[in-house]
């Protein structure tokens, strides 16, 4: 039960908020793209994008797109958490168990459109997009989840659901240059 309700803040700390694995550290970078090399891993985001490294919301980062205008409420992000999860004994089937339904329990009319194991340079994990309503938003989540070494890492594009479509290939270049670090 305790790793449940841990799970459940993860959860909701990527509705709310704002890999692959490479044998060295030399990663290029995009062209008008930025790097944010950490010591276990390292993302790239287009330079017109704002970075904050601070962890609010129990975040590592988050990514923030620029508003289209004034009256833009909401902004598009992209943003990890990781989790540790030493001595529970989950694994990634448990992990996606649990958060999928999570998202169908415990968010406001959560609907899963997508969930499906994929693979990148050896390393297995899962690919998530889900709706949900919060507050006056209607929200489209894509989560790239990993466990490894006992941790969870989940890697979340938040978008206005009308907006999805927008930032999607934008978003998913960001999520797509994750790389874990040896």
């Amino acid at each position: 039960m305790k790793h449940i309700n841990l799970l459940g803040l993860t959860l909701f700390f990527g509705l709310f908020t704002y890999c692959q694995q490479t044998t060295n550290n030399t990663q290029t970078v995009a062209q008008n793209w930025k790097l944010l090399d950490e010591k276990g891993y390292s993302v790239q985001y287009p330079e017109n994008w704002d970075l904050d490294p601070s962890g609010q919301m129990g975040t590592s980062f988050a990514i923030f797109s620029k508003k289209t205008s004034e009256q833009d409420p909401f902004r598009e992000n992209v943003n990890l958490l990781i989790q540790d999860m030493k001595g529970m004994g989950i694994d990634l089937d448990k992990y996606v168990e649990i958060s999928e339904g999570q998202v169908k329990t415990m968010t406001n009319n959560g609907k899963i459109l997508e969930s499906k194991r994929l693979s990148s340079n050896g390393i297995e994990f899962q690919k998530m997009i889900y709706t949900s309503q919060q507050g006056n938003y209607l929200l489209k989540f894509e989560q790239y989840y990993w466990v490894k070494q006992e941790k969870a890492f989940v890697l979340t594009l938040t978008c206005e659901a009308r907006e999805f479509d927008n930032y999607r290939t934008t978003g998913e270049k960001i999520l797509n240059s994750f790389r874990f670090k040896k």
